[in-house]
């Protein structure tokens, strides 16, 4: 038991990275715009692709917590496979709305199972008590240097040929079947498993999951509003940041080094968080999480050529932060019974953002310019640090002045 309970953690850092060894991620604009999308077009399609995984989010995480996590990994794992085999054939806005479609499926049903999955797995071998286990910053780790290492191939391959690069994106998609399949399903708080690994009872209410969340732990509450809106900060830059280079004249090669350099950046962040919340205390990172995306947005907007892309790291590295330190914060108040559905409900939260406000942003890049949808998402950033991350910081220090 314990061998496979180890083996799991390992697994799951394997379905991460063939999960974000995505070949085509630094080079999606100009790929869909050779399919004849403009940038509007592109927003609304990762709109759509934000509304499948709203409208599934909540009810895969159910389903990972009374199914199982092993089961929803296979059927999200199984669904990315098909999704990227499907844009071999993709050739206008309606076949990539398809291939957003499927692959929103598979997003929603992996995105809290595999982190529900780890957590429990560490619970069950009695890393439960440690405040900051090594997993999540690994696993944080092992998703960045992915992106990177398939973006920097990604980049070579589409000076070549973008049919290529996705042909070999599509073999490579199926990886992930192969490891959720070999996932054990984990025991956890709340539910009884028999020996077969399948859950013969099931412990998880609706009722007393928003009651955990609303009557429970302040700074959960605080944090589980905080992710999402720093996650759609980001996302919406990441969406920019392709055009933002293209309006330079960098070449493709170049996108995929960049996005490269980019990951990296993230992948160094994820191992610094918990290094930085010991060293200086979970108030000063909480400041730096708020600051740096006003930093490295507003410095992008001002900047020019390769100052505005040296600022685009700070907030890349800002991304590396949150993830591990709020991403750690929301789940150690989470009992495992139902942490994968409150882990989707937070995903659905940043999805819903996204469907808000990425479409406008495009529309603004598109009549405007990229700096003027950048100022506005500096805007939104600035009211997300006095509104929500100003507030956690205070509850922070509440909770530590009432332990002394």
């Amino acid at each position: 038991m314990e061998y496979r309970l180890r083996r799991n953690i390992k697994l799951v850092y394997g379905l991460a990275f063939f999960h974000a060894f995505m070949l085509i991620v630094p080079v999606l604009v100009p790929f869909f715009q050779s399919k004849g999308l403009d940038l509007a077009e592109i927003f609304y399609l990762q709109a759509v692709y934000a509304a499948v995984i709203v409208l599934l989010e909540a009810p895969s995480g159910y389903f990972a917590d009374v199914m199982g996590r092993r089961l929803a990994l296979i059927v999200g794992a199984a669904a990315h496979g098909l999704g990227y085999f499907w844009l071999n054939f993709a050739t206008d806005f309606w076949g990539l709305m398809i291939f957003e479609i499927i692959l929103g499926v598979a997003m929603s049903m992996m995105s809290g199972a595999d982190l529900a999955l780890l957590y429990d797995s560490e619970q069950a071998l009695a890393n439960a008590e440690q405040e900051h286990t090594p997993s999540l910053a690994n696993l944080g780790f092992t998703k960045s240097v992915a992106e990177g290492t398939g973006a920097l191939l990604g980049g070579v391959l589409a000076m070549w040929s973008f049919d290529l690069m996705i042909l070999i994106q599509s073999l490579t998609a199926w990886v992930c079947l192969w490891l959720a399949l070999l996932v054990m399903e984990p025991p956890r708080d709340g539910v009884i498993h028999d020996p077969a690994g399948k859950n013969s009872q099931h412990a998880v209410s609706v009722r007393e999951i928003w009651q955990h969340l609303a009557k429970g732990d302040p700074i959960l509450r605080r944090v589980f509003i905080a992710l999402p809106l720093y996650s759609v900060v980001s996302i919406n830059v990441t969406w920019l940041i392709q055009p933002y280079w293209d309006s330079m004249g960098l070449s493709l090669a170049m996108f995929g080094v960049l996005w490269f350099a980019q990951s990296l950046t993230v992948a160094v962040a994820n191992r610094c968080g918990y290094a930085l919340e010991k060293k200086t205390g979970a108030v000063f990172a909480l400041f730096v999480i708020g600051v740096l995306p006003l930093l490295g947005i507003f410095g992008m907007a001002f900047g020019t050529n390769w100052i505005g892309i040296g600022f685009g790291f700070v907030l890349f590295f800002s991304r590396g932060l949150y993830q591990v330190i709020l991403v750690n914060a929301l789940n150690r108040r989470i009992p495992g019974k139902f942490r994968a559905t409150l882990n989707s409900l937070n995903s659905l939260l940043f999805r819903f953002g996204f469907i808000v406000t990425g479409p406008a942003l495009g529309f603004v890049a598109d009549r405007y310019n990229i700096q003027t949808a950048l100022l506005l998402i500096g805007v939104f950033s600035a009211l997300c640090f006095v509104l929500i991350t100003l507030p956690l910081i205070k509850a922070v220090r509440t909770l530590q002045a009432a332990a002394v």
